[in-house]
């Protein structure tokens, strides 16, 4: 695809021009540490193609991209019976908000909102200790890229624990509800160090290949997940993977992502290939403004919406 090629590095060379770069997450304290003026972006095309633009190869705070890689694993040991806890409808309130659970009687939204990813930390809690999960969580997402230099980054696991007021208030709201079995404590370390874990652009869109290839890591055969999961998976992500500016990422550029606060969102066009994009400046609903953006302009480039005949 050497117009992929050409469509990347004019976006990242746009990308690099602008002004309008949104705002670093403050809120979290290490992330408000990051320069502004970063951009990368990285295509992993299911025929091998690794193509890169920009800072791609810089790690950066994964945050709620995690959630992604949570949910595959927790579907993985519970099957469908994960969804007794956790919805699958967009939420159209902030991420952390706590409305929403009081309605619905501790049952949060979608695994993709803090409140789900939590829920989906407890499940996978069961019989271990946080520790355990933590390294269980890093070790499939290293499996998925093919790279066991991937981390967490303590300082922002450590920074997060610090000022999770909301995340402590959320957890302990579910489990008077009864929908968390373990302390809140636990299931917030293992959610916390999640989101902590420190990728690039080019290892993010690696880990995303089995999402676009039908379940299966194109470059080794091995099937991670079943089609029709990796479908929901990517049905989800759709729906649900901008908080409540997910309608509008719907609409823009047509295609399943996932964002977090560090500024980072994974692509996926099923069928062809895997994308990661990082701009640390966020717009007002918490998503990366400039990666927003590329993602946009690059699906219309290349007709990568999945709405397109």
């Amino acid at each position: 695809m050497p117009e992929l090629e050409q469509a990347l590095n004019e976006v990242a060379a746009e990308m690099a021009q602008r002004t309008d770069r949104g705002d670093v997450a403050t809120y979290i304290p290490q992330l408000g540490k990051v320069d502004p003026g970063k951009f990368g972006i990285a295509a992993i095309t299911n025929d091998g193609q690794v193509l890169l633009a920009g800072d791609a190869d810089e790690a950066f705070s994964i945050q709620s991209v995690s959630k992604v890689f949570t949910l595959t694993l927790a579907l993985g040991k519970v099957g469908d019976a994960l969804w007794k806890r956790v919805g699958r409808e967009p939420s159209g309130n902030p991420f952390n908000s706590i409305i929403q659970l009081e309605h619905e009687n501790g049952v949060p939204r979608n695994p993709f909102i803090n409140a789900g990813a939590i829920v989906i930390s407890d499940i996978l809690l069961a019989g271990h200790q946080p520790r355990e999960a933590i390294g269980e969580i890093l070790r499939f997402i290293q499996f998925l890229a093919d790279d066991d230099t991937i981390i967490i980054d303590h300082g922002v696991a450590a920074s997060e624990r610090a000022t999770g007021y909301r995340n402590f208030a959320l957890a302990n709201y579910m489990k008077s509800f009864g929908n968390l079995v373990h302390e809140p404590d636990l299931a917030l370390g293992v959610y916390f160090h999640h989101c902590a874990i420190a990728m690039s652009c080019r290892q993010l869109a690696l880990a995303g290949r089995f999402l676009a290839n039908g379940g299966q890591n194109p470059a080794t055969g091995h099937s991670v997940v079943s089609a029709e999961r990796a479908r929901r998976i990517c049905a989800l992500m759709l729906t649900c993977g901008h908080y409540d500016g997910s309608g509008d990422f719907a609409f823009r550029v047509g295609i399943p992502g996932k964002s977090g606060v560090g500024g980072g969102i994974l692509g996926i066009v099923p069928g062809v290939a895997s994308l990661a994009v990082w701009s640390p400046g966020l717009n007002a609903n918490g998503n990366s403004k400039l990666g927003s953006i590329a993602l946009e302009r690059l699906a219309r480039m290349m007709n990568w919406s999945i709405f397109a005949p």
